[in-house]
């Protein structure tokens, strides 16, 4: 059952992925193109191109295709995704405008006594060829009474057939074929219909909103995190551990976008704080050793008191967690697979992803905190925020967790409230707190809106200091 509902929810996003890109691509393509012009043709092919850019980008490392094709697709394909969402979005809120712009226009169009547009044919006039295809100027018929009609919103003739209702006049030739209310409509500038001119104006600014907001989130992750500091007390650590600094780096996610220069910059970061312990909860890279080897080497120069330590993440298990947790020792980082440290002041714990559940390799809170000693604080590294009801159950102090990525994309930050406890910051649930970091770097298209990237500095306070 289980997999029919997968199969389900999959072409059901399959549709309305279409759905939306047909859409789109009446409004930005054929509304605002001359009809067999190149750019209808470059607009239609790229409405066919995008999509299926995005698909490649993000199946080419399950289907276990070359690094260099999966660098290939991966640019143009995630970031359309990221342009189609607020593109989307920005064209939502662009309807309404444009349906009332059209209205407005027409209730305001100049008309003849008889209520037809001046420079008709009906009444003596021309009427200029717009962009959807009309047939130049056409001579006035002397004698007769009909000619093209007041127009609808949409450009379309009323009486016509494309409006669903009569002829143009008696033994005239149908005046509409595609684009041919826009032959008649009154012009706008450059000659243009005025369904053209409206349609090219708002989806021009949607476009350009769109844009802007995919761009400064770019910025934004390319740039590099941004140090946040965060103060927890816990009343279970010593005085002379008050001050003590933890620098929490989650999804950093090394793939086919972000590499070692991503790395240099997150490294440097960290040392420019002078932490007395790194942790790196999860979700580092998105790939092989074999390919990422070299992005991740940078870590070998992290700089901290007492050490830096990892722990797993549901992206290492889809790329081989084991080959991971093994490179990165050999990168001088811990790895705690359901394990704990003792260390000066207060335990430090890690537990596997729930992931490795799939590879009967999942949390084991038993092994990391079972038999501890519970007079002493504790921190526990868990990767998803979800396993706070087991950290409680197991008196931990402070546990630290990414995963969510702060939602990422907006609006997904609500989307990511309905499968998490907390989204990101501290929050307490019993006497165990709980800080979830937005993460260093971005799955996906690497984007950010409304929920920047960061390092975080967690500075433990005693109660006793």
């Amino acid at each position: 059952m289980t997999v029919f509902v997968v199969i389900a929810a999959v072409l059901a996003a399959l549709v309305l992925v279409g759905f939306v890109h047909r859409w789109l691509w009446i409004r930005l393509v054929r509304d605002t193109t001359r009809a067999g012009g190149a750019a209808r043709r470059a607009g239609t092919v790229l409405a066919f191109a995008l999509p299926l850019l995005a698909l490649a980008a993000l199946t080419a490392g399950r289907a276990g295709a070359p690094f260099w094709l999966e660098r290939l697709v991966a640019w143009p394909g995630y970031m359309w995704l990221a342009v189609l969402l607020y593109l989307t979005l920005a064209m939502l809120v662009a309807e309404p405008a444009r349906h009332l712009w059209l209205r407005r226009l027409a209730r305001r169009a100049p008309q003849s006594p008889e209520g037809l547009d001046s420079g008709s044919p009906a009444a003596g006039g021309t009427a200029p060829a717009g962009e959807g295809g009309g047939a130049g100027q056409v001579p006035a018929r002397v004698g007769t009474a009909a000619g093209p009609a007041p127009q609808s919103p949409e450009g379309l003739e009323f009486g016509s057939p494309a409006a669903g209702a009569g002829v143009a006049g008696a033994g005239a030739e149908p005046q509409v074929r595609e684009g041919a209310g826009r032959g008649t409509a009154p012009q706008g500038p450059d000659g243009v219909s005025r369904r053209v001119f409206v349609s090219r104006v708002v989806g021009g600014a949607a476009a350009l909103a769109a844009g802007g907001v995919v761009a400064n989130g770019t910025y934004g992750v390319l740039r590099g995190p941004r140090v946040k500091r965060v103060t927890v007390p816990l009343a279970r650590l010593p005085r002379a551990a008050h001050g003590f600094r933890i620098a929490v780096v989650s999804d950093v996610h090394l793939g086919p976008i972000l590499g070692r220069a991503h790395t240099d910059r997150i490294v440097a970061t960290i040392n420019r704080t002078q932490p007395d312990l790194v942790a790196i909860v999860g979700d580092l890279v998105d790939g092989d050793v074999r390919d990422l080897g070299p992005a991740a080497e940078p870590l070998r120069g992290l700089s901290s008191r007492l050490g830096s330590y990892f722990v797993t993440g549901n992206h290492e298990y889809f790329s081989g967690a084991q080959q991971w947790v093994d490179h990165v020792r050999e990168l001088g980082l811990v790895p705690l697979e359901n394990a704990r440290r003792e260390l000066p002041y207060f335990d430090l714990a890690g537990v596997n992803d729930v992931q490795g559940e799939s590879e009967g390799h999942g949390p084991d809170f038993g092994a990391a905190l079972g038999d501890r000693d519970r007079s002493r604080a504790s921190v526990l590294l868990a990767h998803q925020p979800i396993v706070i009801d087991e950290a409680v159950r197991h008196g931990v102090d402070l546990q630290l967790s990414g995963h969510t990525h702060g939602g990422q994309l907006w609006p997904g930050k609500y989307l990511a409230e309905l499968a998490n406890p907390t989204v990101a910051g501290l929050e307490r649930y019993g006497d165990t707190q709980l800080y979830v970091s937005r993460g260093a770097g971005a799955w996906g298209p690497p984007v950010r809106v409304g929920a920047p990237s960061d390092i975080t500095v967690v500075e433990l306070a005693s109660y006793q200091a």
